[in-house]
């Protein structure tokens, strides 16, 4: 199934958007064009299946997402009121069932992540023509499966798949260890030697009539032996790779014994990865600041008498969060909203830590002035790591009763573990770093045996 070409808004939505861009300008937010166009829910369930892209290879689990999704539509379970995808120009697609409300809400809400997706420094690196190039993706897999066959090319994606996230999502920011090129090993000559055997090494200058007293040949040869039993040692000695790889995929790519497309196709996997890792790392920055702006928009300017109450029953529900799973809307929108307030009453800086006193604290407001330009600041640097890190006070976890707590067994009650900041957020900070799986890195090649790799080692630090 294909979405068909571009179909203008109508024209009631049309002055929506128009009067929403102005808006939003207004604030501050700085986006790409962005181009809407409205889908029915089997359309929206299947871009939502691609990643967002109308045009992706060809492959089953897209199919099994697509099912999973129309039918949690159809129960009632699920609905995706919206989608945008991090291009330039940016897209974006508006279901058309929704109400006149949701429409105002979500174009909104599309505006600013678009703003994120263009300034925040984790996206810095992304393909802005992504879409093009998962057309092209498609098509040169499209080409290997004519000439290999569907079922020998799709077992090949599915192992690539099911190693797709083993990358290192900061490599296009840093430079590893790993990344700098090996010292090539010296050039052995006819004889068996090197060239560091054959050069000036372990020899002193001398004369000619006196070179065989000072360098005396068979002493020159048991160093160049010792030399070469030693290097030979070192090399058996030493792993491969000599430090662990984070980035297992491209590890393979550079080392592993594959055939030509079978070699462009996990470049494809690796760099379709690479593309929708910040949108990993930056969930709940991403969902926030989205959420932050609908919300400011949607109660100053776009609502009217008759939006009110579906909106703050949608805008609720969104918010809606439990003890068992932690909302980034939520968490994201009020961490947002917690920064503004603090650095518009100064409550921040040696001053404001070392105050002990509760009133004073509660009173302390320098009306300084700074929110919107500090919240505009951490949206361009962060990612949910250092933004939790950073900004996630003892004072914000009390006010929304963010504890940890742990079924007692004896009593058979969830009961607070701990209130301890250090240790409260800590379930946040593990459940993003990495943005959720183990922090894996390949330590050992195997290179005795190249058909095969040992496990990759796996660890939840930052």
């Amino acid at each position: 199934m294909v979405v068909s070409t571009y179909r203008p808004l109508p024209q009631e939505i049309r002055d929506i958007q128009v009067e929403l861009e102005e808006v939003c300008a207004s604030y501050g937010l700085d986006f790409f064009e962005t181009i809407f166009e409205m889908v029915d829910c089997e359309e929206m369930s299947m871009l939502a299946a691609y990643g967002g892209f109308p045009t992706r290879y060809p492959h089953w689990r897209f199919g099994a997402q697509f099912d999973e999704l129309m039918k949690g539509y159809s129960y009632g379970l699920q609905k995706i009121y919206e989608m945008v995808i991090n291009t330039n120009p940016c897209y974006a697609y508006l279901l058309r069932a929704n109400e006149l409300t949701d429409q105002k809400l979500v174009i909104a809400h599309v505006y600013a992540h678009c703003d994120f997706f263009k300034n925040n420094a984790w996206f810095s690196h992304t393909n802005r023509r992504m879409l093009d190039e998962m057309a092209n993706h498609g098509t040169r897999i499209n080409r290997f499966i004519d000439r290999f066959g569907y079922d020998e090319v799709e077992q090949f994606i599915d192992s690539c798949l099911s190693l797709e996230n083993l990358i290192d999502p900061y490599w296009p920011h840093i430079s590893r260890a790993s990344d700098v090129k090996r010292k090539p090993s010296p050039r052995l000559t006819s004889d068996g030697s090197d060239d560091e055997e054959t050069g000036s090494q372990g020899r002193f200058p001398a004369k000619s009539y006196m070179d065989s007293f000072i360098n005396p040949p068979e002493v020159l040869e048991q160093e160049a032996t010792e030399r070469k039993q030693k290097r030979e040692e070192q090399e058996e000695s030493r792993s491969f790779p000599a430090e662990p790889w984070r980035d297992v995929l491209l590890f393979l790519l550079e080392n592993a014994p594959l055939k030509d497309w079978q070699r462009d196709i996990l470049a494809i996997i690796r760099q379709e990865a690479y593309y929708f890792a910040p949108q990993g790392q930056t969930k709940i920055m991403n969902e926030g600041w989205a959420s932050y702006w609908h919300s400011k928009i949607m109660t100053s300017h776009a609502l009217t008498d008759a939006d009110l109450i579906t909106y703050a029953d949608h805008h609720s529900g969104t918010m809606a969060t439990s003890p068992q799973r932690l909302n980034p809307y939520k968490l994201g929108i009020e961490l947002f909203k917690d920064i503004e307030e603090r650095w518009n009453k100064g409550q921040f800086g040696p001053e404001w830590d070392a105050c002990d006193d509760i009133h004073q604290k509660d009173t302390w407001d320098k009306k300084l002035g700074l929110g919107r330009k500090k919240i505009f600041e951490v949206r361009r640097i962060h990612n949910d790591v250092t933004f939790i890190d950073t900004f996630l006070t003892a004072q914000l976890c009390a006010k929304h009763k963010m504890l940890s707590s742990a079924l007692n067994d004896a009593s058979e009650y969830y009961e607070i573990t701990f209130r301890d900041l250090d240790k409260t957020n800590q379930q946040p900070l593990h459940s993003r770093t990495n943005h959720g799986p183990p922090r894996t890195r390949h330590p050992n090649g195997n290179s005795q045996h190249p058909d095969y790799l040992h496990p990759p080692t796996a660890s939840y630090h930052v």
